[in-house]
Formats: structure tokens, sequence, C-alpha cells
């Protein structure tokens, strides 16, 4: 139970983000991943079925955990409806800003009413050397919520065991991509952001742009 006046830090299980890479604090690695989605619902039988096979048979060949996370976060849809209501300005035929106005008048209006979402999935990649794997579960990178991590733990050899995930983040892209979904390593900072956001839910929305 936390006390008053500790530091909100020490129950992050995150050391630091290195290349990328999330170094947690029991030593092991993960590496998060983008991916993109599948309307199943616009595909045929057919389709729809081989694109499950295809996923049952990339979970039938990893021989690693892997961890499918999905955000969902409300449009601040504010700049979007500045950016319109500059161009309203500009224009100077009368059609085009009636137009204009009653387009604006209609997302706010139905933003509104309604929520809207934008989902982003995501692949967490661990890697646990073998000497903490001995002592100790597999960290999960969006489950610091629920338990107090693990301290102490050291990455002896950070090159050597980013080869290793690097070897699962290529399994884990050639099984996906055989089910049709695109995959994009997170960078550093995409990474602090995708944290940032997990630990504060509430703080931040996506912009929608136009």
């Amino acid at each position: 139970m936390a006390t008053i006046g500790t530091p909100a830090q020490q129950f992050v299980p995150v050391q630091e983000v290195r290349d990328g890479i999330v170094v947690m604090k029991d030593g092991s690695l993960c590496t998060v991943v983008l991916v993109s989605s599948i309307n199943l619902s616009l595909k045929s039988y057919d389709e729809q079925r081989a694109t499950l096979e295809q996923f049952q048979n990339f979970l039938n060949t990893i021989d690693f955990p892997i961890q499918i996370v999905v955000q969902s976060r409300r449009y601040d849809v504010r700049p979007y409806i500045l950016t319109l209501e500059n161009r309203l300005k500009e224009q100077t035929e009368q059609l085009l800003q009636v137009q204009t106005r009653e387009y604006i008048q209609f997302i706010q209006t139905f933003t509104d009413q309604v929520n809207v979402m934008r989902k982003s999935f995501f692949v967490v990649i661990p890697y646990v050397p073998a000497v903490l794997a001995q002592n100790s579960g597999i960290g999960k990178l969006f489950s610091f919520l629920k338990k107090t991590p693990v301290s102490g733990g050291v990455v002896s050899n950070f090159e050597e065991e980013r080869t290793q995930l690097e070897e699962r983040m290529s399994v884990v892209e050639q099984g996906l991509s055989r089910v049709g979904l695109r995959l994009v390593q997170l960078g550093t900072q995409e990474v602090i952001e995708v944290l940032y956001k997990t630990f504060n839910p509430g703080e931040t929305t996506s912009q929608a742009s136009g």
C-alpha cells in the first residue's frame, strides 16, 4: 500500500526507454509495435475464415508470450474546428461560406452527441534473460497498475538482449503480415507517449487534423 510522501516513480516498473526499447526495473526488456487493423465485416466469409486461420497459425507458431493492447482515445476536434473557421474567413464565395458554416455546425453537434474515438492497436513483445526467467515471472508492460514491480534488475548485455528481442519482433512481423496487418516499431518518443497515456488516461486526447 502506498504511503504519504512515496514518490509515484517507485510504482512504475519502467527503468528507461533506450533506442525504442523499454528496459524494466527487473532487467527484462520489451518492445512496442503499432499494428494496423482489419475490418472483418467487410470481407467475404471465405476471406474471414482465411484471415482467422492465418492468425491462428501465427499464435501456434510463436514460442514466447506477447501482449495485445488496445487503446481508445477520444478525438479533440477543436483544432479541426479552428482550421475550418479559418478557412471560412478566407472564403469569398457565398455558397462555399454557407456550406462550410453548416459543416462546422454539423461537426460540433455530432461530436457533442457522440464520442468520436480512435483505437490504436499495439503488440508488446517481451524478452526476459534466462537468469531473470528462473527467478521471476515475465513482466508485462501494461499490467504495472495491478502490482508492485520487481526492482533491482540489471541489464547485463543490452546489445545481445536487444538482438534476441529483434528476432522475436521479426517472427511477429512475419506472422502478422501473413494475416494482412502492417507493423511499425515505435521509437523512443512514441513509446514514452504510449506510457504517458497509459498512466494518465484522462489527461490526453487524440487530435483530429484536416
